[in-house]
């Protein structure tokens, strides 16, 4: 007990005291949930990136391939770190393969973060800053996607959150927190896209205007430490593979020059799309209110400032939640591409600063007003969309989600009646069709027991996915499929379409 009590006075923050307040905010959070697994079954996404992740977590398990990195970063020859792999590797071995049981898992990921963010808002900003962020956390329409994704970029709502947190507590005097900054911080840059390597400076400019939270030698090496054991694995591949990744980094860095000082027309574009970025995860489909509290949150900023700025905690806040927004100005490679998901790591904490900044706004009556205006307008704009979306219909003409994936495969075993050798091929934008792949080893193999097989016979199911943007490809597939194999039966599912062949004699 003596244990737990320690644990708890070291790692709690203020809890809101009212009993009624916190069952409130379980139900929202239980609502949250809700939101992001009702129907993963049927409405989970799972397609390129997936297929090719579950793949590696397949052949880990089932053959005992070692893996040192993870996913691609999406510039070439840039990885991340196996974290991500790590991670949902148990889920994948829990669920025999099933790609919905780490779904789940990384949606239950983002209610903890959700949980981490309403403690954090009461701290900063009171009882109403924690209600307003817990609701826009869970019912925000593109922050429930996003917490649907199975994808390396998820575990940022968590990390992000978490290392808020160690920070804070860094701020209530805790010095040992540091060692969690620094594993967060490299953990940060393991799952997130490009612009988690700006929680750097942002940490160290809050540390240099407080120098009291320096911390100690030993706690500084010992920070240190865990963020290199972070990278510990890319470290081994690199070395092992003659230097590939460093080498690509090197190119990225200065060939490149992906950060450049000339940046005023970049500032221009940036500034709309931040602007898109985070005013779209209050209003998806109302750009006049995006404008109103976008213009209101910077306001609050000035009319709130000396409130707002001599707490350390919105001060640290706030500097994590610009520093990507000055960074990524400077930020000119992978072919000036930016993507929103690149702000996964960030999206909580603005959430966190628009809702504390909105709370000082309701402290008079009528500011209470403005406060019950932005929640009617917020669920008005997004609880319509967030219900479409968890029950989208799986049979719909344009639907590609598992549900489709699993019917079209379905109908692929209920026409092979009982278990024979047959060939598969599959057509998926952008080509590789490590979806299919996967699904064939997994639910082909494990689940129906007759996977496909190597060796060339003549029975050939193939499946392919319309291609919209790029009909050539498609076609150039199916008149190559026409010298291989003749249909002799199809059925479409969304816009997936199955079809039984066999293939065509060649003498």
């Amino acid at each position: 007990m003596k244990i737990l009590k320690t644990l708890k006075k070291e790692l709690l923050l203020d809890l809101p005291k009212n009993r009624g307040v916190m069952l409130v905010l379980l139900f929202i959070l239980a609502l949250a949930l809700f939101v992001r697994v009702f129907r993963v079954d049927q409405i989970l996404g799972f397609y390129y990136d997936q297929g090719r992740d579950a793949l590696v977590i397949w052949d880990f398990i089932h053959k005992g391939r070692l893996f040192l990195i993870g996913p691609t970063t999406g510039i070439e020859g840039i990885f991340r770190g196996p974290w991500y792999y790590w991670l949902i590797t148990p889920s994948y071995w829990l669920g025999r393969g099933n790609p919905i049981w780490p779904a789940v898992f990384l949606s239950l990921t983002t209610v903890a973060a959700i949980l981490l963010l309403a403690q954090m808002a009461y701290v900063t900003g009171g009882r109403i800053a924690a209600f307003t962020a817990a609701i826009i956390a869970s019912f925000s329409f593109q922050l429930v996607v996003a917490s649907r994704w199975l994808s390396n970029p998820t575990p940022m709502f968590l990390i992000s959150m978490l290392l808020v947190y160690s920070l804070f507590l860094i701020i209530r005097g805790k010095q040992w927190a540091w060692i969690a900054v620094g594993g967060l911080l490299g953990l940060g840059m393991q799952f997130g896209s490009a612009a988690e390597i700006f929680y750097l400076p942002a940490v160290l400019v809050f540390t240099l205007l407080h120098r009291e939270y320096i911390p100690s030698k030993k706690l500084l090496i010992l920070s240190l430490l865990v963020l290199l054991i972070s990278f510990l694995p890319q470290i081994v591949f690199d070395l092992k593979h003659d230097g590939i990744l460093s080498t690509a980094i090197k190119r990225f860095l200065i060939q490149d020059q992906s950060f450049k000082i000339s940046f005023w027309e970049v500032l221009k574009l940036r500034g709309k799309f931040y602007f898109d970025v985070f005013s779209s995860k209050l209003f998806p489909t109302s750009p006049d209110y995006r404008q109103i509290f976008a213009a209101l949150f910077l306001l609050g900023l000035v009319l709130f400032s000396k409130k707002l700025f001599t707490s350390r905690y919105f001060l640290l806040v706030f500097l994590l939640f610009i520093s990507p927004l000055l960074g990524m100005v400077f930020f000119q490679g992978n072919k000036g591409n930016v993507y929103d998901y690149y702000f996964t790591g960030y999206y909580l904490i603005f959430v966190l600063a628009f809702s504390v900044v909105l709370a000082n706004y309701a402290k008079p009556w009528f500011g209470k007003i403005l406060l019950v205006f932005f929640l009617i307008t917020f669920l008005r704009d997004n609880l319509p969309i967030v219900k479409r979306y968890i029950n989208s219909n799986a049979s719909s003409p344009d639907a590609i989600i598992f549900g489709t994936q699993k019917q079209a495969l379905d109908w692929i075993y209920s026409d092979l009646g009982e278990c024979k050798k047959f060939n598969s091929d599959a057509y998926v934008p952008p080509v590789i069709p490590y979806a299919y792949t996967y699904l064939f080893t997994w639910y082909g193999g494990e689940v129906k027991k007759c996977p496909p097989v190597e060796e060339r016979v003549d029975l050939l199911y193939t499946l392919y996915e319309k291609d919209p943007p790029h009909p050539e490809r498609l076609g150039e597939w199916l008149n190559r499929q026409k010298g291989i194999a003749k249909v002799e039966t199809e059925k479409s599912f969304g816009m997936i379409t199955s079809q039984r062949r066999t293939r065509i004699d060649e003498k």
